[in-house]
Order: structure tokens, then C-alpha cells, then sequence
């Protein structure tokens, strides 16, 4: 046996000095793009490149604010991006207040037509060249959306998979299934709002929604303008590694988590 051992380990030495480096199996780290938010990218090490991400969560889970910090990051580091928008939903100055370089984003709108999107995330992923595809299906509802037919998750993993780009799936409910790299849920755990002991030189967000400018007082009192932030909780859903954890809190300290 011992014999048998040494001829192998012998044999395995002529072959590398002959081949080099091409014998050693070598394993290389996945590239990925970071969210830009370290506590997230502590627990994934990035979103991967060559796969689809699904980012799963109700309204108010910290989705958009993701989102946005994950293409401020890429754009700022000359990925080109391109944001299939199913509900045309972005809004376009909170995005350059949030960091994103509009020069570096394909927005494509799709009039909350469902069809319309898949055709054009289909078009984008084939032509290639993109470092950073998002689909937002967030606001389309889940009976929809589960409704949608496997192959399509199918199609697009596989043209994909030897790609540089990653490909985000935002959706409310789960439905890529199998054909996911990556699976994250988040929700909301608490909401954070301004204290009435605040300083006196500093605004409230909630008087910032009723300040008077020079047409009148504001009439967009949106929810993001309310809160101050939100603690929000990210699981990793799919893949679980070993020793690893599976879940992550954070304070988002954006002003636009929806």
C-alpha cells in the first residue's frame, strides 16, 4: 500500500514538472459586485457575477434602498447598468441623491407590462456588456408573478452563467427558484423616528414634509421623508454555507427604503 502510495505521489511530481501550473487544481474566488453596504456584503461577500440574485421582501423591507446602494457602487466603478423598471417606479433624482451615475444606467420602463419586461431584460442579458442587470418586479403583484413560467428563469441562468454580469430579480414573493445563485429575504424590524429631544437646530424628517417653499408647503410628504431609518434584516436563503451565518440586522441609514 505504501508502495502503491509513493508511486502515485511520484508519478502526480513528473506530471507537474512537465505541465505546471495546468495540473494543479486551483480553485479561484467567485467575482462578485459589492452592495456597498458592508454589513451586507460582511455576510455575502458581494452579489455573484454569472448568476441571478433574488431579492425577496414586502414593500417597506429596504428593497429600493439596496437596490440603489448596489447601482451607486457599480456606477461609480464604471459598470454599466441597466434597470428593467416593470412599474416605472424609479425615481430618477432620488437615485443621484442616493449616489447613482445616471450617465452609466440603461432605465428601461415598461408601463407595468409584464410581457414587455421579460422581453426586454431578454434583450439586455443577450446583448451583453452590462455588469449589473436588475429586474424590479416589486410592485407587481405575487399571483402574478408566480405565474411565470420556469423557462424563462431557465434562459436566462444560462445566458448568464459565463457572463461578467450579475442579475438582480426584485420581487415580494420567491419564484426563481432553482435557477437562483442567490436567494436574500429582508423585512422590516423596526422603524426609526425622530425624537422629539432632538437639538433645536436640527429639522425634524417629519417638519421637512410640511416646510414651505416658495409654491407653498411641500405636497409630497412621502414615506421616505418620514423616517429617519429603519432596521432592517437580511437572510441568505439560498446558498447556506457551513459556519456561515445565514442572517444579518443593520440600520439602513438611506432615506429611501421602501
Amino acid at each position: 500500500m505504501k508502495a502503491a502510495a509513493f508511486s502515485k505521489v511520484k508519478i502526480e511530481s513528473e506530471i507537474a514538472t512537465h505541465f505546471g501550473k495546468a495540473f494543479r487544481f486551483q480553485k479561484t474566488a467567485a467575482e462578485v459586485i459589492s452592495t456597498g453596504i458592508p454589513e451586507i456584503d460582511s455576510l455575502l461577500g458581494g452579489l455573484p457575477r454569472g448568476g441571478i440574485t433574488e431579492m425577496v421582501g414586502p414593500a417597506s423591507s429596504g428593497r429600493t434602498s439596496l437596490m440603489l446602494s448596489t447601482l451607486s457602487q457599480a456606477t461609480n466603478h464604471q459598470e454599466i447598468c441597466a434597470l428593467i423598471d416593470t412599474n416605472d417606479s424609479l425615481d430618477p433624482a432620488s437615485a443621484a441623491t442616493a449616489g447613482v451615475v445616471l450617465d452609466q444606467l440603461l432605465w428601461i420602463r415598461c408601463a407595468s407590462k409584464l410581457e414587455h419586461a421579460f422581453k426586454a431584460a431578454d434583450l439586455v442579458l443577450q446583448g451583453g456588456g452590462f455588469g449589473l442587470v436588475i429586474l424590479d418586479l416589486s410592485d407587481v403583484p405575487s399571483k402574478d408573478t408566480k405565474r411565470i413560467i420556469s423557462s424563462w428563469w431557465y434562459r436566462f441562468r444560462r445566458v448568464v452563467e459565463n457572463s461578467p454580469t450579475v442579475f438582480m430579480v426584485m420581487t415580494q414573493e420567491s419564484c426563481v427558484r432553482s435557477c437562483a445563485t442567490l436567494t436574500l429575504q429582508m423585512k422590516r424590524e423596526l422603524d426609526l423616528w425622530s425624537s422629539t429631544n432632538e437639538p433645536q437646530h436640527q429639522e425634524s424628517p417629519f417638519a421637512a414634509c410640511f416646510k414651505r417653499t416658495p409654491n407653498g408647503f411641500n405636497s409630497n410628504p412621502t414615506h421616505a421623508r418620514f423616517l429617519r431609518g429603519s432596521q432592517i434584516e437580511v437572510e441568505r436563503q439560498k446558498p447556506v454555507l457551513p459556519n456561515t451565518p445565514a442572517k444579518i440586522g443593520f440600520t439602513a441609514k438611506s432615506s429611501f427604503v421602501r
